[in-house]
């Protein structure tokens, strides 16, 4: 389970966590979450989100957001994916959502092996969403933020099954993007993408 440890090393100051939800699907924006928690008050049972039900991140998402220091939301569009690679759409991704923080950090503890370039001090977690509460917490406001996105753009895209897929490349999704087409939601720098369009 995630503790405080990566937390209390940084100290003095502010400590954010940073995680991305996104990066895989086939459709949609990447979406980054950071949240900074404070040490002695925050909700019980968070944890990587991917290990939460969806009932239990729906559940934690309020929790975290009224008893963090703060919290912000970052996004890189379609575009900037197709543009940018979708490994700096989502280091974009994740400095917007540091720069919307209410508060300014001492120290932004970032989910995965690579830090943006950014003025942040930063620390790069493997499976940090594991081990860090700051991250726990960022990947469910990430996840959730990222999940409403598509079931919004399900209902003007009825088709591939974005409710409940959000986007990932699932048998559904790809037999209706042989069928219909891809969207302007569809990342066409994506190989599956890509090739319908050769078609």
């Amino acid at each position: 389970m995630p503790d405080f440890a990566h937390e209390t090393l940084h100290h003095p100051g502010l400590v954010a966590g940073v995680d991305e939800a996104g990066r895989g699907p086939l459709a949609g924006p990447v979406v980054a979450a950071a949240v900074i928690l404070r040490a002695d008050d925050f909700p019980d049972g968070l944890d990587d989100s991917k290990k939460l039900t969806a009932a239990r991140r729906a559940a934690l998402e309020p929790q975290i957001k009224a008893r963090a220091v703060c919290w912000g939301i970052g996004i890189a569009s379609v575009a900037e994916i197709d543009s940018l690679n979708i490994l700096w759409a989502t280091m974009l991704a994740m400095t917007r959502a540091v720069e919307s923080l209410s508060a300014d950090c001492a120290h932004v503890l970032v989910d995965g092996n690579r830090c943006p370039q950014w003025r942040w001090a930063s620390t790069a977690i493997v499976e940090g969403d594991a081990k860090c509460l700051s991250i726990a917490a960022a990947s469910i406001l990430a996840k959730e933020a990222r999940d409403r996105l598509m079931v919004e753009a399900a209902a003007a895209h009825p088709h591939y099954g974005w409710d409940s897929n959000k986007g990932y490349g699932s048998k559904h999704h790809l037999a209706a993007l042989r069928m219909h087409g891809p969207t302007p939601l569809h990342r066409r720098s994506f190989a599956p993408v890509a090739q319908m369009l050769l078609l």
